[in-house]
Order: structure tokens, then C-alpha cells, then sequence
């Protein structure tokens, strides 16, 4: 446009612009500028590889100086009890696993409560687990598992990584659905049950692919089910536990919780954020090996995602009287 209102017109147009580019700048609230993801467990784990390598993608997109703090203890409760009295800014953060659901249904006095001193922010990863047996069993589908639980042909057990562990509750809820009276059979650790149901001592589990990887590619372990609630592109042709027991679902899944009356642009912003970094390239290869995937849940998606889990293991724990202490 020429004329003698052109450089005007320019000047307002200009202006305009800049002010929109403010008003969006403002609407995103700033982060601060060091963020702590706190791990509720030992270095070296699940949670610890996808929370350090969250802190990588965060710091990258955000600016902000992100860090790891292993904080084990209590089956988890020591870290989360550190988030849940941290400053709601922000700036201190939980990455947590399905055991942050089975602790609300194991430790009826954890020092804080799972869903009031919580904000959920975003479900980074969830995947199934695989219900698996010896291969020298006579187990290869959910129905013989499912009539070996009730007892039709004889007493059958199931191992897992220690009491309350998410084998243990899953076993449990397989008794719950399948009406079954299987004995549940505790460890020190996943490992010692693998070790122990390959010896034929226990003969059904319920655990994660990573910890039966080496004999399910032996042929020493198979594979009967997965337990997620749709079958699984990192088992093609397993069937779900949940087309022979409907309402069986037991999922693998890692989440970002900030303390309570965090700020909701602060959660919004954070939500955001991670699931960005959820789906870059790296971080799917990192959960393709674990035999999971990235989330795209809004905050209040996973609020009512973290909601129904703690409900779930609750109802179980309450009305199966699962014992939880050591056994």
C-alpha cells in the first residue's frame, strides 16, 4: 500500500503484531528455572532410565536446568512424601509407576493421600505386562490357566516379586475375575521367582517382558496372554487376558505427579511439555525396548486415569483380604 498513510498503517500493523506476540508469550506461563524430578527408588531401574531421560528432552525444550533425585525407601513413599510437602510451583516433581496406585491399597498409613496431595500432570508411558508359565506346563491359554486357578484338576500357585508387588495383585485379581483359590507365592525379587517357575516350584506369573526376556527366548518360559486392555503390538498374535476375563487389566505405567494446588497453567504447561518429549524419536526407541508406549493423556485424563487405578487395587485389597505382609 502506498500513499501518505502507508508508514502509519505499517507502524499500526507492526504494533499490532508485536502485541499478539506478547499476549502469547503471557498466556504460557514461565517454568522455573531449575526443575527436580524426584524417583521414589534406586538408580539403575525403569523409573530411573525414563525420568533421566525425560530430564534430558525437558531441559532441551524448556530451558530449564532439569534434575534427577533418587529418593528409595518405603516401597516408594519416602520419595512421594518429599513431592507431596515440596513447593506447588513447579519446580519439584514425582515420576512414579503403577506402584504409586498398589501403595494406596497396601499402606493403609502412608503419610500422605495418593489422590488429595497430588496434581497429576501426564502419563508419560504405560505397556503391558505378559501372563506367563514354565514351558513344560500343561498351561497355554487363559482358559487352562483360569480352570488351574479355580482348582478343577489341581492346586496350582503363582509367584511374583514379593507381596504387594504388581504380580502379587495381579494374581490376585485373576483369583478375583476367574472365582479361582491359587496360592500366592512371594520372592525377594522378580528374578528369584523366574528362576524358581523355570524350576517348575511356581507355575504361573504375571510380570513384564523385560524380566522373562532371556527364557522366553530360550523356549524355557511361554508367553499365554498380555495383560493390557487391547492386545499389543509388541506381542503379536497374544491374545489379552481380558477377552476370557473381561475387566482384567493390569498396566505398566509411568506418570509425572506435582504437589497439590500446583498452579493448573503450571500443570497445563507442564502436560504439555513432557508429552512433546514423549514423542521424539528417542524416547519412543526408549520405551519400544521396555514394551511400552507414549501416552497422549491431558492432565485431566490422567487424573482420572490415577483415580481409577488407586480405586481398582483398592476394591481388590479390601474384598479378597489380600495379606501384604511378608508371607
Amino acid at each position: 500500500m502506498k500513499g501518505p498513510h502507508a508508514p502509519i498503517l505499517a507502524m499500526l500493523c507492526s504494533g499490532l503484531l508485536g502485541m499478539a506476540s506478547l499476549a502469547a508469550t503471557a498466556q504460557e506461563p514461565a517454568l522455573p528455572k531449575t526443575i527436580r524430578i524426584v524417583v521414589p527408588f534406586s538408580p539403575g531401574g525403569s523409573n530411573d532410565l525414563f525420568a533421566r531421560a525425560l530430564a534430558q528432552g525437558l531441559a532441551g525444550r524448556t530451558g530449564s536446568s532439569v534434575v534427577v533425585e533418587n529418593r528409595p525407601g518405603a516401597g516408594g513413599a519416602i520419595g512421594a512424601q518429599a513431592v507431596a510437602t515440596g513447593e506447588p510451583d513447579g519446580s519439584t516433581l514425582l515420576l512414579n509407576s503403577l506402584s504409586f496406585s498398589t501403595n494406596a491399597a497396601i499402606q493403609p498409613k502412608l503419610p500422605y493421600d495418593p489422590i488429595k496431595s497430588f496434581e497429576p500432570v501426564a502419563l508419560l508411558n504405560r505397556g503391558p505386562m505378559l501372563l506367563v508359565t514354565a514351558a513344560n506346563t500343561p498351561y497355554k491359554s487363559v482358559k487352562d490357566v483360569v480352570e488351574a486357578f479355580q482348582g478343577k484338576n489341581k492346586s496350582i500357585n503363582f509367584g511374583s516379586a514379593g507381596p504387594g508387588s504388581s504380580g502379587h495383585l495381579g494374581g490376585e485379581l485373576l483369583n478375583a475375575l476367574g472365582q479361582g483359590r491359587a496360592v500366592h507365592v512371594p520372592y525377594k525379587g522378580v528374578s528369584n521367582a523366574v528362576v524358581d517357575m523355570v524350576g517348575g516350584n511356581v507355575q504361573v506369573m504375571i510380570t513384564t517382558a523385560a524380566s522373562v526376556a532371556g527364557p522366553l527366548k530360550s523356549g524355557q518360559v511361554r508367553a499365554i496372554a498380555v495383560t493390557s486392555a487391547e492386545r499389543s503390538r509388541f506381542a503379536p498374535g497374544l491374545p489379552t487376558v481380558a477377552e476370557t476375563l473381561p475387566g482384567f487389566v493390569v498396566e505398566a505405567w509411568w506418570g509425572v505427579f506435582a504437589p497439590a494446588k500446583t498452579p493448573q497453567p503450571v500443570v497445563e504447561r507442564l502436560n504439555q511439555e513432557i508429552r512433546a518429549v514423549a514423542e521424539t524419536p528417542a524416547m519412543r526407541e526408549l520405551f519400544s525396548r521396555e514394551s511400552t508406549e507414549p501416552s497422549n493423556m491431558t492432565a485431566a485424563q490422567f487424573a482420572s486415569y490415577v483415580q481409577t487405578e488407586v480405586g481398582k487395587w483398592r476394591t481388590l485389597v479390601s474384598t479378597r483380604h489380600v495379606a501384604v505382609a511378608a508371607e
